[in-house]
């Protein structure tokens, strides 16, 4: 198990945009199950909706990808590489998440080839889906951000 301080030394998320509390199970670069505890506390609550908090969908997305890219980003090969999004299928919202819930974030990486990875993405409250997706995934060098955020771009 990773707690989050484990995590961010996997990805470079950092609060409050690192929308997972824990990795529960890793398989480098095959699976990885993560778990987030949404809490009534969450930034984005403010203003959506106030008076019926509702986590936003495309938030539910980020924290499985965040999830698949602890997956690929484990793989020694893969240490000191980004994971960014490369592409979006197949996205369907389910069920809400509600402060209270606990998020159970799955990641299965389906496909990998050169520096492009392909999972299956499903987020459950309980038994209950909330979200599934398919999700791509674009691998680069760390160093190269590192070197544009350096320069100003």
């Amino acid at each position: 198990m990773l707690d989050a301080t484990a995590i961010m030394r996997i990805i470079p998320h950092r609060p409050p945009f690192l929308l997972i509390d824990r990795i529960e199970e890793l398989d480098p670069g095959v699976r990885a199950v993560g778990m987030k505890a949404v809490t009534i506390n969450e930034y984005f609550f403010t203003g959506h909706f106030p008076g019926a908090p509702i986590m936003p969908g495309v938030l539910i997305v980020e924290a499985l990808a965040q999830v698949g890219a602890v997956a690929l980003l484990s793989m020694e090969a893969h240490r000191d590489d980004l994971a960014l999004f490369a592409g979006l299928d197949g996205v369907r919202f389910r069920s809400t998440v509600v402060p209270g819930d606990v998020l159970h974030l799955e990641v299965h990486i389906v496909k990998k080839k050169g520096s492009i990875g392909k999972g299956t993405a499903l987020a459950r409250v309980g038994e209950r889906v909330a979200v599934e997706a398919q999700l791509l995934f674009a691998l680069q060098p760390r160093t190269a951000e590192v070197a544009r955020v350096k320069e100003g771009e």
